[in-house]
């Protein structure tokens, strides 16, 4: 079965510090990740092709990982930055696709954690009129927002319906906390509200950071990756690694061995889906006509 892992990450720490990164407690990542070793973890795992996305707000991050993804042939798409609060926000487009790898561009990311209130962040005016000329161009709107953050971000996938939302990592559930926690069911009713708007969609990735990161288990993540499938379909999840981020939580393999382990209950073909189709259907990606 194909495999289009839908977020993963490159850094070189000398060309641009990760400050979220603690180097003690987060020791395991606190490295260079390069395109070897990222052929090397997906060749590992039974990855076919990759979707590359930012983790700073940084357009010259934007720039780099363009030019390194046209020479990964894994690659077949990058979510990359721009300020989408900025008046010029099309130029910027503009500009980035016409780089070294600037046909491989597929949508925008926003680190909103980066800023003092996410939840204010997304509901602001310009950031919605940036939103809009995504959606505009052909290119998806990735969010990294967390469960408090879901009413607002639900708020503006509903005012936005020709942009389609990809909200990062399942929104962040706790699963650490267990799936009869009240922080669950909170997280739990956000999604589903989140999943009635159709050009939401959600990954499937990152649960295991969330999880007890040394002895999680399958059956530990398999609620919370049932209740986004149930909410959004297989049509509209899509499975992301988040490597190397996810290696806090175990090695590559054990990532998608255990996604592989969550959707077998559900058949072939809604696995097909999050595995690989939902993410080039949304991502466009062998699509040359999305540049």
């Amino acid at each position: 079965m194909h495999v289009t892992d839908a977020h993963v990450h490159l850094w070189r720490l000398a060309d641009r510090p990760q400050p979220w990164i603690d180097p003690v407690a987060m020791a395991v990542i606190h490295r260079d990740f390069t395109e070897q070793d990222l052929t090397a973890a997906a060749a590992g795992a039974g990855v076919d092709e990759v979707v590359l996305v930012q983790v700073l707000n940084r357009e010259d991050e934007t720039e780099d990982l363009l030019r390194r993804a046209a020479g990964c042939p894994l690659v077949s798409g990058v979510v990359g930055w721009v300020d989408l609060a900025a008046v010029d926000v099309e130029d910027r487009l503009d500009r980035l696709r016409g780089l070294a790898g600037g046909e491989l561009l597929r949508g925008v990311r926003h680190q909103a954690q980066a800023e003092p209130d996410p939840g204010a962040w997304i509901g602001r005016p310009e950031v919605h009129r940036g939103m809009a000329r995504l959606g505009a161009q052909g290119l998806v709107c990735d969010l990294m927002m967390r469960p408090a953050q879901l009413e607002p971000t639900t708020a503006a996938v509903r005012a936005l319906p020709q942009t389609t939302f990809v909200l990062d990592h399942a929104g962040k559930p706790p699963v650490a906390a267990g799936w009869h926690a009240e922080e669950s069911r909170s997280w739990h009713a956000g999604i589903r509200r989140l999943a009635r708007a159709p050009n939401a969609c959600c990954k499937l990735s990152g649960l295991t950071t969330t999880a007890d990161l040394e002895r999680w288990t399958v059956e530990d993540l398999r609620p919370f990756a049932e209740a986004v499938l149930e909410a959004f379909g297989s049509g509209r999840v899509l499975f992301g690694s988040d490597w190397p981020v996810s290696l806090r939580a175990g090695d590559h393999a054990r990532t998608v061995t255990g996604v592989r382990e969550l959707l077998a209950p559900f058949g072939a073909e809604e696995a097909a889906a999050v595995l690989s189709r939902t993410a080039r259907r949304v991502y466009r990606l062998g699509d040359a006509s999305a540049a």
